[in-house]
């Protein structure tokens, strides 16, 4: 079997939420799986609505929050084996993309200064002339280019020009993965179109993987080869983004595409969940079951198992969608 590059193995993230005494358990990420393979560069993008533990998926993947059960391989290697971790073999390998461009950068410090510093600092050159040239080059295949950042602070951009900034910068190590969380939500939504084509193109001639995290659906759509869904925590769909978008086996899969908005509107990005949904977390059978109209006694008893349908497709639903089901909904 070859090599993934990337290998969830049942993660689950669970995080405390309020006081010692009569604080909560909050299962943010629940037995996961995925994975990407290592010879053939894709976009996954991983779906669904605010708190459904998208971004804490992409922080473990970062490394930014430890698993508390399964582990993370990257190139055969997992993440809890400390002894063979390479810091800086990492920061090669794996690159992130965050939200809001400006919270990337100091209002104080020149831009120019992070892009020498990451080329220079990380040994990817050796000399300040193979830097300059290396991030003029990065620099124009995101449209831009090192004579006009050069001097600049980051008030000076744009929200989509310091977002092109912010991929260069990622792309100066040449990284095999590059994890962009929420990319596109702070850029203005003529932007957004053509910083997801920029991963398209960049996927292609850097040979790099990424994961999309997102709420815009349609920009999904349009960037991702596969599809994560998840909900609450839990994986229930993934696939090829085409097949799972068109014709969606999960009945909350179902439910966003029917509601996928424009280029550059979102869900509710409001991270203050009713008790109704914190309670939903700790659900031991399908979490789903208490909204899904197609739920019966079973869906009420235990939780479905991710399990292939067609093609490269699994869903964790026991009653999973078909186009009659649908035609009687």
């Amino acid at each position: 079997m070859a090599e993934k590059l990337l290998e969830i193995n049942g993660v689950s993230k669970i995080f405390k939420i309020g006081g010692m005494i009569r604080g909560k358990k909050l299962v943010a990420i629940d037995h996961v799986s995925l994975s990407i393979d290592n010879d053939k560069p894709v976009i996954l993008s991983v779906v669904g609505e605010s708190g459904c533990g998208k971004s804490t998926l992409c922080k473990m993947v970062l490394r930014m929050y430890r698993p508390d059960t399964g582990d993370i391989f990257l190139l055969g290697k997992p993440y809890s084996q400390k002894k063979g971790y390479d810091p800086l073999q990492f920061r090669l390998d794996v690159q992130p993309i965050f939200q809001n461009p400006y919270e990337s950068f100091s209002a104080r410090k020149k831009v120019d200064t992070y892009l020498f510093n990451t080329a220079l600092r990380l040994g990817i050159v050796k000399t300040r002339s193979e830097a300059e040239k290396l991030i003029d080059e990065t620099l124009c295949n995101v449209g831009m280019s090192l004579a006009t950042v050069r001097g600049k602070y980051p008030t000076q951009f744009s929200g989509g020009e310091l977002q092109r900034v912010s991929i260069a910068r990622a792309l100066l190590t040449r990284p095999k993965l590059i994890v962009a969380d929420e990319p596109v939500a702070a850029i203005d939504a003529s932007m957004k179109m053509n910083i997801v084509n920029l991963f398209k193109e960049l996927k292609d001639k850097y040979k790099v993987s990424f994961i999309y995290i997102t709420h815009d659906l349609s920009t999904a759509y349009y960037v991702s080869d596969y599809i994560a869904t998840l909900y609450r925590g839990c994986l229930i769909e993934y696939g090829p983004a085409k097949e799972i978008m068109d014709h969606p086996a999960h009945p909350y899969t179902d439910l966003l595409m029917n509601a996928v908005p424009r280029v550059g509107e979102k869900w509710d990005n409001s991270v203050v969940l009713p008790d109704m949904e914190e309670n939903e977390y700790a659900i031991s059978y399908c979490k789903y079951a208490p909204r899904c109209p197609y739920a019966k006694d079973k869906c009420r008893k235990w939780r479905p198992e991710l399990k292939p349908t067609t093609g490269d497709r699994q869903v964790a639903c026991f009653y999973p969608l078909t186009e009659k089901s649908r035609d009687r909904s």
